[in-house]
C-alpha cells in the first residue's frame, strides 16, 4: 500500500510564478484548499530555502501551531517540507512550455513516525480532497496575477 497521495494538474502559468507562491509561507493560506492553513508566523522567512524552518498557525478542529522544515529544494522545480511528525508535503513543477506547468502536490506519510494514525483518522482521503482544492485555488491565484 502506497503511503503517498499525489495529484497532478496542468496550470496555465510559468513555473517561476507558481514557485514564488509556494516558497512564500505567507501565501500558503491563500492557496490552501483544505481550510486548515491559517497564517505564517511573523518570524517565517519571506522566501524559503533548503533547511529553513517556518511556523504556521493551523486549525483542524482545534487551533494549533506547527513548525516545518524545508527538506527538498530546487529553485522553480521542487520544494518539500517536513512536519514534526515526519510526514511531508512536496510540490514538483514541470514546465510544459513558457506559460504552462505541470504541478504535482504530494502528501507523503511514508516517513511519518505514526503513519498508521493517518490511515485510522482518514487523512489520506481527506488530504486527497484538500490537494484537489488547493491545486484549483493555486490555478485561480496565478491566473489573477497575470
Amino acid at each position: 500500500m502506497s503511503k503517498k497521495v499525489s495529484i497532478t494538474k496542468v496550470v496555465h502559468a510559468p513555473a517561476e510564478r507558481i514557485f514564488d507562491l509556494l516558497a512564500d509561507p505567507a501565501k500558503h493560506p491563500v492557496i490552501d484548499g483544505s481550510g486548515s492553513v491559517r497564517a505564517a508566523h511573523a518570524a517565517a522567512p519571506t522566501r524559503l530555502r533548503l533547511g529553513d524552518t517556518f511556523g504556521m498557525s493551523m486549525k483542524l478542529g482545534a487551533s494549533y501551531k506547527i513548525t516545518n522544515t524545508v527538506v527538498e529544494f530546487e529553485e522553480n522545480r521542487l520544494i518539500a517540507w517536513r512536519h514534526p511528525g515526519g510526514h511531508r508535503w512536496r510540490w514538483e513543477l514541470r514546465p510544459l512550455d513558457e506559460q504552462t506547468t505541470e504541478v504535482t502536490e504530494t502528501f507523503d506519510y511514508s516517513t511519518a513516525k505514526a503513519g498508521v494514525v493517518f490511515v485510522l483518522l482518514g487523512f489520506p482521503e481527506r488530504n486527497r480532497r484538500g490537494i484537489e482544492a488547493t491545486l484549483d485555488r493555486l490555478e485561480t491565484v496565478v491566473a489573477e496575477q497575470r
